[in-house]
């Protein structure tokens, strides 16, 4: 019994990761290839250059993708003898933590290549500054997906034996939930900063610098809320719920996972819209670049309040 559960939750979340993944890695490489095209048009004489940065751009993006297919096939074919119920759910939280994760990263790296296509139509002289700035934005993109990747790994191989079925069941859903849904917007988000810097280096490739430092900047603060998700699923995964049949016991650790999950989702997206729009304008006014950045910080801290609103609860459920 115990077996052929676990054999069932492992291939549906071998088919939740993989299917949730390829959205955003498919969305993201869309938005490149339809961007190059256009660029294209323009000059048709940049195509190799042009076309040489899309398949760059689509690489990263496809990466969350892979992710979402390494964990698919562990999945797959991993054992399943010697273990309870336990590791099924563990099993299907994984999989649906790592595609879940995939989605934002894989839309988020997608961005930067597209504007960077048509960066490079405009400034061909500044193809390497253009170029630098995209793989820098579009590798940072990444990183909610990664948090994704390490969650799933932990779910998965990690000896859940002395966590008991109720509630932990709900822990180790909870735990895939918010780290993956905390993932998107962040990854989305950092998608819009590094779009809007690569584009600013085209624009004034003179203040690529000031502007590939903000953007890090700004790329940095919008990882907070992945960050939150990542906490509460460590604390999910890594605590020993006492043994209960109450129904109650197993909603408030599965409603912490989901209250980050979802509360960090707005404000990792509102982050990255607050970098993009002092990113865009540091080019445009170098002179004013340093208050363009401290506004920016201001604002991204109001806009990240939310997300520590949802932290606190979550935190808060885990505790109670």
């Amino acid at each position: 019994m115990d077996e052929g559960f676990i054999t069932l939750c492992r291939y549906l979340g071998a088919a939740l990761s993989v299917g949730f993944g390829a959205i955003g890695a498919a969305l993201g490489e869309g938005y490149a290839a339809g961007q190059a095209s256009d660029a294209i048009s323009y000059r048709p004489q940049a195509s190799g250059e042009v076309l040489k940065n899309m398949l760059v751009g689509q690489a990263i993006a496809e990466s969350a993708a892979i992710f979402a297919l390494v964990v698919s096939i562990l999945l797959i074919f991993g054992s399943t003898e010697f273990h309870t119920q336990i590791f099924g759910w563990a099993a299907l939280s994984g999989g649906l933590c790592m595609g879940l994760a995939a989605i934002g990263s894989g839309i988020g790296a997608g961005v930067p290549a597209g504007t960077a296509c048509k960066g490079i139509v405009r400034q061909p002289a500044s193809s390497g500054k253009i170029l630098t700035t995209m793989l820098l934005g579009s590798a940072v993109c990444q990183t909610p997906a990664i948090f994704g990747l390490v969650t799933a790994f932990l779910l998965i191989f990690l000896d859940h034996s002395n966590v008991p079925l109720y509630p932990g069941w709900a822990a180790m859903v909870g735990c895939g939930i918010s780290t993956g849904l905390a993932a998107i917007g962040p990854g989305i988000g950092n998608g819009l900063t590094a779009g809007e810097a690569v584009s600013g280096v085209a624009r004034n490739p003179d203040q690529s610098g000031m502007t590939s430092r903000t953007m890090l900047v700004a790329l940095g603060v919008a990882q907070s809320t992945a960050i939150y998700g990542f906490l509460i699923s460590l604390m999910l995964l890594f605590m020993t719920p006492k043994e209960s049949t109450s129904f109650a016991q197993a909603m408030r650790l599965l409603s912490a996972g989901i209250c980050m999950g979802f509360g960090a989702f707005g404000p990792g997206l509102g982050v990255g819209m607050t970098g993009a729009y002092a990113v865009k304008e540091v080019p445009r006014n170098p002179d004013g670049s340093q208050v363009l950045v401290r506004t920016m910080l201001v604002g991204m801290a109001v806009a990240e309040s939310t997300g520590i609103y949802s932290l606190i609860i979550a935190l808060l459920l885990i505790v109670l």
